[in-house]
């Protein structure tokens, strides 16, 4: 794989994630307990052999710049030619943003081109899921493609969200729509549709030769899907590749969690008994940064009290938490969470730095990093009176309470919120 580059496309905005992404990009967003998004991606990349990594970022890159520097540069060294850099818009093409996901390559077509790989292995930096990458090269090659591109079996209703394609029995694709809302269903299966999963191998020279003819294209949208795939499907050699999942047998794991929906129920998934994505097999580790802090602690067991006993059930507790006296259920708690006595919480998603206050009750509910719950505070019992207090309240009905909020004092029983300096 050592002609191989990795391109992390790490700048959306994550406008829909809001106000979880308020700070900070879509990717450096907090994922079961210990983890962020971007995790994900490029612990494929090294579990995979890639060892030469670009992220591009855009907007509110601060907090995953230092995430990569904590977690992520030990395990490169640059001496043998390893890397992982990240790349802010360098506008040394023309003066605006990214317009797609083509230009935010092309943009950066310098910094690419110097490290001379044979392949690009082109990614998103916001799916949660297990892959070998490796496989997908190897298949490239194997055919002799020009593009390879990540293919998933979606359900007709979900792959209008995609870029949808239609494939012969060597698997190269014939036809191509991008977020068709009538999507071609797969021969034979009305119900079920071929997805494009945003992962791209492109070999090197067919890449550069076609992000400079789109560059100069005045009426292209400077995208992959609505461009580049679609223009090149009949005079190249474009393949499909069956996502091959590494994290379990039967149905494959991959999620785009872009919604605080879907960011919610694919966390909500780890706390389950058998979860479909699982984080503790060693043979296909998810690397992040791991603080230097102490073990979890529960305490008030043996105080002969019945009702004030630290203890969490079907729940993720990370490292630096202490349970004291309070009730966890069906729940996820980053490093440094604080639950105090007769406290409940049920149903939720804590980051770090979150204490709750005794005799507080948090039920589904996501809480962003440093908020401090006082005493006797519902949070998730009464969703207008949430809104009301100036909380997020999702579809679905999961509040949503963002790091930094300001939120006014409010007179009732139930008492506000107030953040820690």
């Amino acid at each position: 794989m050592k002609d191989v580059l990795s391109v992390v496309l790490a700048g959306g905005k994550g406008s829909r994630l809001e106000p979880l992404t308020r700070d900070r990009a879509k990717p450096a967003v907090p994922f079961g307990g210990n983890y962020r998004i971007i995790d994900f991606s490029l612990s494929n990349c090294l579990n995979s052999g890639i060892r030469r990594m670009l992220v591009l970022t855009q907007y509110k890159a601060m907090s995953l710049d230092r995430h990569i520097n904590l977690a992520w540069r030990h395990y490169f060294c640059r001496e043998l030619g390893e890397f992982i850099d990240v790349v802010p818009p360098q506008q040394r093409i023309d003066e605006h943003w990214y317009q797609g996901t083509a230009d935010a390559v092309y943009q950066n077509i310098y910094a690419i081109e110097k490290e001379r790989p044979k392949y690009v292995v082109i990614l998103a930096g916001d799916h949660i899921y297990k892959m070998n990458y490796r496989k997908m090269v190897e298949y490239h090659k194997e055919m002799n493609a020009d593009l390879t591109i990540g293919a998933l079996k979606v359900d007709r209703e979900s792959a209008k969200e995609f870029g949808v394609m239609q494939v012969n029995n060597d698997q190269r694709i014939v036809g191509f729509e991008e977020k068709s809302q009538d999507p071609k269903t797969m021969p034979g299966d009305d119900q079920h549709c071929l997805a494009s999963m945003g992962i791209y191998v492109f070999s090197a020279r067919f890449l550069f030769e076609e992000l400079c003819r789109d560059a100069t294209d005045l009426s292209s949208c400077h995208d992959f899907g609505r461009d580049i795939i679609p223009n090149n499907i009949e005079k190249q050699r474009v393949f499909a590749f069956p996502f091959k999942d590494e994290n379990r047998k039967g149905d494959a794991y991959w999620r785009d969690v872009g919604t605080l929906d879907a960011f919610y129920e694919a966390n909500m998934d780890l706390v389950s008994i058998d979860p479909m994505l699982n984080l503790y097999d060693e043979n296909w580790p998810i690397r992040t940064f791991q603080p230097n802090v102490p073990p979890a602690k529960f305490v008030f067991g043996s105080r002969g009290s019945t009702d004030r006993i630290g203890h969490a059930h079907d729940s993720i507790v990370c490292s630096g938490c202490v349970i004291s006296g309070g009730q966890v259920n069906r729940s996820i708690l980053a490093p440094h969470v604080r639950v105090n006595s007769y406290a409940q919480v049920e149903d939720s998603i804590l980051f770090n730095h979150v204490k709750v206050g005794r005799r507080s009750r948090i039920r589904k509910a996501i809480i962003d990093k440093g908020v401090e719950i006082p005493p006797n505070t519902e949070i998730g019992y009464d969703l207008e009176m949430d809104r009301k207090r100036g909380f997020t309240v999702s579809e679905n009905g999961v509040v949503v309470i963002s790091k930094g909020a300001v939120v006014d004092e409010f007179v009732s029983r139930t008492p506000s919120i107030k953040l820690m300096k």
